[in-house]
C-alpha cells in the first residue's frame, strides 16, 4: 500500500464519494481521510476489515495461550480429553 496514494482530504471524499467507495470496495483498499491536514478517519473495504478483525482475534487467542503456558495453566492432552468426556457424560446423564 502506497501511503501517498492512500491519503485523501475530506473535501475529495465529499466530491467523489461514490467513485471512492467503489474503488475501495473493488480494489480492497484502505484510505486515510484527513481534515485540516490531520488524519481523522479510515475508509476500508469491508472484506479487508473482516480479515483484520479475524487476524486480531487469532492474535488474542495466541497471546492468551502463551500467557496460560507461562503461568503453568496447562494440562496434558489425555487429561484434557478425559475431562471433556466426563463433562459430556455428566451432561447426557442429566
Amino acid at each position: 500500500m502506497k501511503l501517498s496514494e492512500s491519503i485523501k482530504p475530506i473535501s475529495v471524499l465529499k466530491e467523489h464519494v461514490s467513485e471512492i467507495i467503489r474503488d475501495v470496495s473493488e480494489n480492497h483498499k484502505t484510505l486515510i481521510i484527513t481534515h485540516h491536514g490531520e488524519a481523522k478517519a479510515v475508509l476500508q473495504d469491508v472484506k479487508v476489515y473482516e480479515q483484520t478483525q479475524e487476524s486480531l482475534a487469532l492474535l488474542k487467542i495466541l497471546a492468551q495461550s502463551n500467557k496460560s503456558l507461562q503461568e503453568g495453566r496447562v494440562k496434558p492432552l489425555r487429561k484434557a480429553l478425559s475431562d471433556v468426556r466426563k463433562r459430556i457424560n455428566k451432561f447426557n446423564a442429566e
